[in-house]
């Protein structure tokens, strides 16, 4: 059986309980090496066969994974962050699903969260704050792989919604054009974080106009996600949830 894993945005304690579990059991291990971080191989087993899929093509990973189970053995595909989002997984699972190969998976802390909860010392990051967004754009720019038309970042832009771009830092200055050009105002609260978790992490708080500037000035090109919108500023109203003059299903107002 394969087990899609996602590893987590990067502290090897980000990994869910499940998945650690499942690293420890495997016997074939297949992890990202480009963006996982290779403390989690610590969990592997003695004698666990370990391969790093960022030397490898699909047909390559498919072919470990065929000896696998003709052996009889379970193989942990372990991915970044969680592996609904950039994993490449659904090609993976279809040869599997071809094969008559079982699979399952396991969710991961992608880095969206990981990059909220690394500003926390700057004051926290809420995706969803009352009266700025409830809505998280996820996305990113075109580069070798394309974008469909409908999502180019100037159309998202246009929404004002907080927003999450990953796989971008190394287009930073057109990623800023398009976003001012898509309706952002350029001192709209942005943010770069670098390797969030990770011990080398690193936040910059900014604007969307800054953002070609210090992603220059900090040299950072990668593993980094930029993140814009208002809720990284000062202003949004209370939570009705816990507001005293609110009744919810489970207590009446108090004024």
């Amino acid at each position: 059986m394969v087990h899609f894993v996602g590893a987590g945005c990067g502290a090897p304690d980000l990994i869910t309980v499940r998945g650690q579990r499942l690293l420890r059991e495997a016997d074939v291990i297949i992890y990202a090496g480009s963006l996982v971080n290779p403390a989690l191989l610590k969990e592997a087993k003695p004698g666990c066969e370990i391969h790093d899929s960022a030397k490898m093509t699909l047909e390559d990973v498919f072919s470990v994974v065929q000896a696998a189970e003709a052996a009889g053995k379970s193989t942990v595909r372990l991915h970044t962050g969680d592996p609904s989002l950039y994993g490449a997984i659904r090609e993976q699972i279809d040869l599997l699903e071809e094969a008559g190969v079982r699979y399952d998976v396991t969710p991961g802390v992608s880095a969206f969260s990981g990059a909220a909860a690394a500003l926390a010392h700057l004051g926290g990051a809420e995706y969803t704050l009352p009266d700025v967004s409830q809505t998280l754009i996820v996305t990113r720019m075109a580069g070798r792989t394309p974008v469909p038309e409908r999502e180019e970042i100037e159309k998202l832009a246009a929404h004002r919604a907080s927003m999450a771009v990953y796989l971008s830092a190394g287009m930073v200055e057109r990623l800023s054009e398009k976003l001012i050009a898509g309706g952002y105002p350029e001192d709209t609260p942005a943010a770069i974080v670098y390797k969030a978790s990770w011990p080398d992490e690193k936040t910059i708080v900014c604007t969307v106009g800054l953002l070609p500037a210090l992603a220059e000035e900090h040299r950072i090109t990668k593993t980094a996600l930029i993140l814009v919108g208002d809720f990284l500023g000062e202003d949004y109203a209370r939570s009705k949830l816990y507001d005293p003059a609110f009744t919810t299903g489970y207590r009446e107002a108090l004024v």
